[in-house]
């Protein structure tokens, strides 16, 4: 894995971890994203004493969890088209919420990063959280978002 992808890997982590932690504690985006600089990017991911958080792109991070905020409206009726009839962004789970919140917003926002990887972090996210079906449904959903943004 090259070093430019790791750290942006690292900053989709912190990324949903900020999103969660917002929708949780009800913190602004610009406390959250300067508690993550000043205190969570000097530190080792906690149980992995091989990647610090240090690693992280900043910007990158940033400008995810910025872009999330900015765009949640559009984010999430992308999403919400792509759920299962009868389900709403509302029941799922704050964690994958936040996952599919990102995920949304890289595929939509960030031409740069081909949607295969976009949607492929973000299921290997899903399986750093979940042993259940989640990571095939945050794959599900996404995969129908790109089509939905990612029109040629």
């Amino acid at each position: 894995m090259s070093g430019a992808h790791n750290r942006r890997s690292v900053a989709r982590l912190a990324a949903v971890q900020a999103l969660y932690q917002m929708e949780v504690s009800g913190a602004g985006v610009e406390a959250v994203i300067r508690e993550f600089s000043e205190h969570r990017f000097d530190r080792g991911l906690e149980g992995e004493d091989s990647q610090p958080m240090a690693a992280a792109d900043e910007g990158f991070f940033a400008d995810l969890v910025r872009g999330v905020v900015s765009a949640q409206r559009e984010i999430d009726t992308a999403v919400a088209r792509r759920l299962a009839s009868g389900w709403r962004l509302e029941r799922l789970d704050a964690t994958v919420r936040a996952i599919l919140r990102a995920g949304a917003y890289e595929l939509a926002h960030r031409p740069d990063v081909p949607a295969e990887v976009a949607i492929d972090e973000y299921v290997e996210l899903a399986k750093s959280f979940f042993e259940g079906p989640e990571p095939g449904f945050v794959n599900g959903a996404l995969d129908g978002v790109a089509k939905d943004v990612r029109r040629a």
